[in-house]
């Protein structure tokens, strides 16, 4: 679970995202007449006649354990249990129940935009949040917990945590409890493995987070462990559009309330390890099953350190077709970019210094506004604002066209530098042999500009490989995202850090060297010195 916050809700009228809705204070609880009931035996499921189709509902999985999430044993198959719940839920509405990955940022305006029909990622019930989407009833119920290094003692209730530097996602319950605390230093994270490295690295006393993490990242790792009573009270629910589909969420709800009568979600949980007191005083299941929490010991076995360099490398082995697809996905993205970009710039340069007054106009608006504005922000309106105009476009699309535009803009002011280096003699020079204004470019300026700008192109193309990194937050699983997936898994910084590096740096390598290439064939008036290195 990233921050439990909606942000990423609109960026201007346009649809981009920027949003973002306080969290429930430590005052505030989930009003108890806004908690629907178990709903007793002879429930039903009402099924429509859409129940055929897909059941489309969307989490962010690249580091959500134990919500949704990469099996650590098989990183080709989903886990955790919501995942689990949505299987159920799919099964008793007679769909195909069909996860959608997108980044947290991305959760709500997605679903905004019919991307998928729900979201479920661990979202607090709050008053504000409830004002910007529908929620089904609550699946769960938890509490804040208290962790510290196993080696640590003293704080161990939430009144003690005064004078010491606490870490907690940022936007959540615990960090507004905090946050009216004075004597309190706070420290927001968007990722909770970046959380608990800092605890690890004594940068942290100690971390207030949701139950299900405390567990998960916490007492599932030997240097931490939970401390003290549980903290305040969370409620979670499945979101729905605003005003949207009311009968899926009717349908929803019922599955659920059947799903507590009939001790299914209780049976989820445990599995889990996460059947907790407040679950058990709200659908007044007080029943010991006895359920083994396999899916929890599971984790524990699949995410425990290797023991030896053999069963190191073993797991490094296991982590390449995943780095060597994101990689692919991290090159065709560049790749697609830089050749729009390099188009593009070449067009907008040679307006800018050849074309009517009109027409530099314009290219020189267009490049101060690319230029002025965030790549993330060109990102996430192509991506999420233009649907809002009628426009959609797959994430593959949309990333390439937010990258090639933007980059378009860096690339126009470095063919104009090279086009300003060519002497002006030389366009007199072709006019006199009797060519065109056309032809005098295409065949004299823009060759020579061209050798000129190679190096800079190569330099451009190389940000850009890193740069695309920033379609991770629409879908796109590339190479950071890998690295992001791999290290929360396993609380691996370094190992996995040098694999995902060593990719990026085998990515650039041949373009550097096809740049040299090309620089030693079009630089014809230049002898390459004997020593010269490529």
């Amino acid at each position: 679970m990233k921050a439990v916050l909606f942000r990423a809700r609109s960026l201007l009228m346009s649809g981009i995202l920027a949003l973002g809705l306080p969290a429930l204070s430590s005052a505030t609880v989930w009003a108890q007449d806004t908690v629907a009931a178990p709903a007793p035996a002879s429930v039903t499921v009402p099924v429509s006649p859409e129940s055929t189709t897909v059941l489309k509902w969307g989490a962010d999985g690249t580091s959500n354990v134990p919500y949704t999430f990469h099996d650590p044993s098989d990183e080709n198959r989903m886990s955790g249990f919501e995942y689990d719940i949505m299987e159920e839920i799919g099964r008793r509405l007679g769909r195909d129940a069909q996860f959608v990955q997108n980044d947290w940022d991305g959760l709500i305006p997605g679903l905004e935009r019919n991307f998928y029909l729900m979201v479920i990622c661990g979202i607090e019930m709050t008053p504000e949040h409830i004002e910007a989407v529908d929620f089904s009833q609550p699946y769960y119920m938890t509490s804040e917990r208290i962790v510290v290094r196993r080696d640590q003692a003293g704080l161990d209730s939430y009144d003690r945590l005064g004078g010491h530097t606490i870490g907690t996602v940022k936007d959540t319950l615990a960090e507004r409890m905090m946050g009216d605390r004075h004597d309190i230093t706070v420290r927001g994270y968007d990722e909770e493995s970046n959380m608990f490295e800092d605890l690890r690295n004594k940068r942290l006393d100690a971390i207030l987070i949701d139950g299900p993490i405390a567990l998960y990242y916490g007492e599932a790792d030997p240097a931490f462990r939970i401390v003290g009573p549980p903290v305040g009270h969370l409620s979670y629910g499945i979101a729905f559009a605003k005003g949207g589909n009311m009968e899926l969420r009717q349908q929803v709800d019922a599955a659920l309330k059947s799903m507590i009568v009939d001790g299914t979600l209780h049976r989820i949980l445990a599995r889990w390890n996460l059947w907790t007191p407040e679950m058990a005083a709200w659908t007044g299941d007080h029943s010991q099953p006895g359920i083994t929490p396999t899916e929890w010991e599971r984790y524990i076995a699949a995410t425990s350190p290797p023991k030896g360099w053999k069963a190191r490398f073993d797991r490094y082995v296991s982590f390449l077709p995943l780095i060597g697809r994101g990689a692919v996905m991290t090159l065709a993205v560049s790749a697609c970019a830089m050749v729009l970009a390099v188009a593009l710039g070449l067009v907008l340069a040679l307006a800018r210094r050849y074309g009517p007054g009109w027409m530099a106009a314009v290219a020189t608006i267009y490049i101060e506004i690319v230029r002025g504005t965030p790549l993330l922000i060109q990102v996430l309106f192509i991506f999420y604002g233009l649907p809002g105009i009628g426009i959609r476009l797959s994430p593959f699309v949309a990333g390439v066209i937010s990258l090639g535009l933007n980059y378009a803009a860096y690339e126009a002011e470095n063919y104009r530098a090279g086009l300003q280096s060519v002497a002006r003699g030389q366009m007199e020079a072709a006019t006199a042999l009797n060519m065109s204004h056309t032809q005098s470019l295409r065949y004299v300026v823009v060759p020579q500009a061209f050798r000129v700008v190679v190096p800079v192109m190569t330099n451009d193309f190389i940000s850009l490989l890193k740069d695309s990194s920033l379609v991770s937050i629409i879908t796109l699983t590339e190479l950071s995202q890998t690295y992001v997936r791999l290290s929360s898994t396993y609380f691996d910084y370094f190992g996995t850090g040098m694999m995902v590096g060593g990719a990026y740096l085998l990515l650039g390598l041949p373009f550097v060297r096809m740049a040299k290439l090309a620089e030693r064939r079009l630089a014809v008036s230049e002898r390459r010195s004997g020593n010269e290195k490529y």
